[in-house]
């Protein structure tokens, strides 16, 4: 029988199948950050149970980290988050990345850049966005607290089996046109609901072309119109991208390793639930203008208008554009933005700065305009050094801060006020999410990089 990519994966790791339920599911990592563990450690204590495999858990900060500095978390809530992984991970004898670590980052950038995400895994964390390690190949979802408890406990899981989603994207992506341009135009026309109850395989000669920073930037939004999990076939670019790491495997296992994951692809006549596909040419540069990220539109063009609305979606659809102080048939190309983020799960990877500094190389940033430009992980920081990135950028009168999940969420210092207007790279813009009142506009690092310089929100093929 023909299988899909997500099938193959699936079927090796199951344990066992529940009579008409679930499926007893082998996890080969888990990942856990501050904010979703404590309550699954604390499970662990009450029953006197210890973790089956700790080897395969990989646990560091994020989410509380500070951008400015990392001697001490001024927020008591998100100090004690911090101070408590490290304390649970030491009991328990769970490998930890602590904050300001040479290994610390976002958990879903440093798992990756460092190949404790391998092709063939099934990958599990206590956050939406764990879909992001499916790029190299696996079965990445996010979980709740109490399935983080379940693994930790037994390095299984219940799940039941997501349906099959393939997404075709096809042909060469027009100059200025990004993965994160890729997946906010397929989040438009699915909706952010459009793949709820399936497993999303990512194919084309569109993603076949991609970088792996892109591929992970695709597979991170995943989460983002409803998918369990998104992921992409391992080929030589994955493979490029993961040899000579750290937890690579090295010399013959390497070679060995290599020729088990270029089996890890769909049969040619596989048969998936459903089946999209969508041209590369008709991909813009994108903006979001709503609180959801399905809400978006091309740069050049206009907020969509009431026609063709029933009451309850034209309800909806002006209470989003009441928050974001916008209306309908709005242009938004233009508008005075006051905050300007790179960086995220999302987009805070080498390629990233490397992309947003042949924008703004030998320009100014505007000076009505707070830019907080905070790379994934202290090894991105390390790279923007080396290749001489945070020169371009200091010259062009931005901060290169420290790694953390910055203003993706409202967790740590870096909160845009109420009102104010944000152009960023991260992944959600629902209502607060930046902070109280804060408005947010999702885009790629050459739009933000392009209204960083202007002040407004502007076309990077414009610059």
């Amino acid at each position: 029988m023909a299988n899909t990519l997500f099938d193959k994966i699936w079927d090796a790791h199951v344990v066992s199948q529940v009579e008409d339920g679930p499926t007893q599911l082998y996890i080969d990592r888990l990942y856990c950050h501050e904010v979703t563990t404590p309550q699954a450690f604390d499970t662990l204590r009450d029953k006197g149970i210890k973790p089956f495999r700790p080897d395969h858990i990989v646990a560091m900060p994020d989410h509380n980290t500070p951008s400015d500095q990392q001697e001490v978390i001024n927020d008591p809530v998100g100090r004690k988050q911090v101070e408590t992984l490290k304390a649970n991970c030491e009991q328990f004898g769970i490998k930890h990345f602590g904050m300001g670590s040479k290994d610390n980052g976002i958990i879903h950038v440093v798992g990756p850049e460092k190949a404790l995400s391998l092709p063939g895994m099934t990958i599990v964390c206590g956050d939406s966005h764990t879909s992001t390690h499916g790029a190299v190949g696996a079965i990445a979802m996010g979980i709740g607290t109490s399935e983080v408890a379940q693994v930790m406990a037994s390095q299984c899981i219940l799940q039941s089996k997501p349906k099959t989603m393939r997404i075709n994207i096809e042909g060469t992506l027009k100059p200025g046109v990004t993965a994160k341009d890729v997946a906010l135009y397929i989040m438009a026309q699915m909706t952010t609901s459009g793949a709820t109850g399936y497993a999303v395989e990512y194919a084309g000669s569109t993603i076949r072309n991609m970088s792996m920073e892109g591929r992970l930037t695709l597979s991170n939004l995943s989460i983002e119109m409803g998918s369990r999990a998104g992921l992409i076939a391992p080929d030589e670019i994955t493979f490029a991208y993961l040899k000579g790491r750290e937890y690579a495997p090295k010399g013959a296992e390497w070679d060995k390793a290599v020729e088990a994951w270029k089996k890890l692809k769909s049969d040619d006549n596989a048969v998936f639930d459903k089946e999209v596909t969508y041209k590369a040419e008709d991909i813009a540069p994108r903006i979001t203008y709503g609180t959801n990220p399905g809400a978006g539109i091309a740069i050049d063009e206009c907020i969509p208008t009431l026609d063709g609305m029933s009451d309850t979606e034209k309800e909806q659809f002006l209470g989003m554009l009441d928050y974001m102080q916008f209306k309908p048939g709005q242009k938004l190309e233009g508008t005075p933005v006051d905050y300007c983020f790179l960086g995220a799960c999302t987009n805070g990877r080498i390629e990233d700065f490397r992309a947003f500094a042949s924008v703004v190389k030998g320009k100014k940033k505007a000076a009505n305009v707070v830019a907080w430009l905070v790379p994934g992980s202290w090894l991105v920081r390390q790279q923007i050094i080396e290749e001489g990135i945070d020169k371009v950028l200091e010259e062009a009168g931005f901060e290169l801060r420290l790694p953390s999940c910055s203003s993706c969420l409202a967790m740590n210092p870096d909160k845009v006020p109420a009102g104010k207007l944000s152009i960023s790279t991260s992944n959600r813009n629902f209502v607060g999410r930046q902070g109280p009142g804060a408005r947010t506009i999702l885009a790629s690092p050459l739009v933000v990089a392009a209204s960083a310089i202007t002040g407004v929100i502007t076309d990077p093929r414009k610059i």
